[in-house]
């Protein structure tokens, strides 16, 4: 008996020494530990340990250790577990493939909500939406916030999803769940991508009634939505009343200024940014180039990257680059926009070129559309867009056999276009 207690204090002991490592991070050492514990002829492994070794298996994508400790748990009968089936169906998931997940989510004999949440955050994770409302509406438990969160946030994030994501969150009120944290993260990009302020307000009286703690990350998507609604007083008074402001925070009320055209608020904060010694990032910028790229603010997009990549030394990448094309093209500086994409140390990318073509249609520019149009056809040689868009430029330019010329060329290398498509959002009173 004394032995048998021992050898249950151990375990504990290493159960414990084991979480430790898995929640710091230490995720070498834990699988050794998970190894030199399952190897022990004295110790008997309880099933708490098993997702701990997955969880740091799916965080080093190690497929291998995956699918030993899969066998193992099937060896030892501990499939039926629901805790350790849902761990096995997401580290298979994250590390294997989807498939080999949805096959082993049906092989478990008893499933309970969180293996079904587990395979459905899979779909959702993966922008497999029709999937993830597939199996969704095939629970045969009852779902909680959890089942919700992550097709919510998959749609809010998808392309023209944000509807469908607030249709979402609707139905999850009628089931009598209530949003959580997770729940107003997820819908504030839809809120965002409708334009809706009165649902942004909505959100935010929401976690202010059932006290949803505004912490950093609530707080700086507030300050983006709102900011990008044109609220800017709500958004600096939420910015203000912070008590810890990281680069997103910063980054969300400094685009939002950009976003507007206040470029003298703007330059301000990040001076004062600089003074609570936070130092901006490249993603910081990124969001900076796009907001003048949307206000169509040229100047202010060259001096911002000037400033990013003179004064604070950040590496400009693609997406910088082409967010610069992008608010020149739009500016009718085509040629500025053309000399960007020759000067660029990294390879311009399809959307910078597309940039380029599409306000060359705008304005008449027929040779810098020959020049994207080419490049275009090179780096996506089965995108019918680009052809048809270089043989109406030529056809607006009278140059009717030029035009004939890309339609020809897009046949014979047996390019289609895509049938087309209307959508519209039905409102019900």
């Amino acid at each position: 008996m004394r032995f048998l207690r021992n050898s249950h204090q151990r375990l504990l002991a290493y159960t414990k020494l084991l979480t430790s490592y898995v929640n710091q991070g230490h995720h070498h050492q834990a699988l050794t530990l998970f190894s030199q514990l399952f190897s022990s002829p004295d110790l008997a492994l309880d099933p708490y340990a098993f997702p701990l070794a997955l969880k740091s298996s799916a965080a080093l994508h190690l497929p291998h250790s995956v699918a030993l400790i899969h066998a193992h748990a099937v060896k030892a009968g501990l499939l039926s577990n629901p805790f350790v089936a849902s761990a096995l169906v997401d580290s298979c998931g994250k590390c294997i493939s989807i498939t080999s997940a949805r096959q082993l989510f049906e092989e478990c004999p008893q499933r309970n909500v969180v293996v079904w949440n587990a395979m459905i955050s899979l779909y959702s994770r993966s922008n497999d939406i029709t999937n993830a409302l597939r199996l969704f509406e095939l629970m045969d438990v009852t779902p909680t916030e959890s089942s919700y969160n992550s097709i919510i946030a998959s749609l809010a994030e998808s392309d023209d999803g944000s509807s469908r994501a607030l249709g979402f969150y609707r139905r999850m009120q009628g089931s009598g769940l209530k949003p959580n944290l997770i729940t107003v993260l997820a819908l504030l990009p839809a809120c965002v991508s409708i334009g809706s302020l009165n649902l942004i307000k909505e959100v935010h009286g929401f976690a202010m009634r059932h006290h949803i703690q505004l912490h950093s990350h609530l707080s700086s998507g507030l300050v983006e939505a709102y900011g990008r609604c044109g609220c800017l007083i709500d958004a600096r008074k939420i910015f203000d009343q912070m008590p810890e402001r990281d680069v997103v925070a910063w980054s969300s009320m400094i685009s939002a200024y950009a976003f507007h055209g206040n470029a003298r608020i703007m330059m301000s904060l990040l001076q004062k940014m600089e003074r609570d010694s936070v130092r901006p990032d490249g993603i910081m910028f990124l969001s900076v180039l796009k907001a003048c790229s949307h206000a169509g603010l040229a100047d202010d997009a060259l001096e911002y990257f000037e400033l990013m990549t003179k004064h604070y030394g950040v590496e400009a990448g693609s997406d910088h680059y082409s967010c610069l094309v992008d608010v020149l093209s739009r500016a009718g500086r085509l040629n500025d926009a053309h000399e960007v994409l020759q000067g660029m140390p990294v390879k311009a990318t399809a959307k910078a070129w597309g940039a380029l073509l599409g306000a060359c249609r705008n304005h008449g520019e027929v040779g810098l559309a020959e020049i994207a149009g080419r490049a275009l056809f090179e780096i996506e040689p089965e995108n019918a867009g680009s052809f048809v868009l270089l043989s109406s430029i030529y056809a607006a330019a009278g140059k009717y056999e030029e035009a004939e010329r890309v339609r020809r060329q897009m046949e014979e290398r047996g390019v289609k276009r895509m049938p087309g498509s209307s959508w519209f959002i039905s409102r019900k009173s």
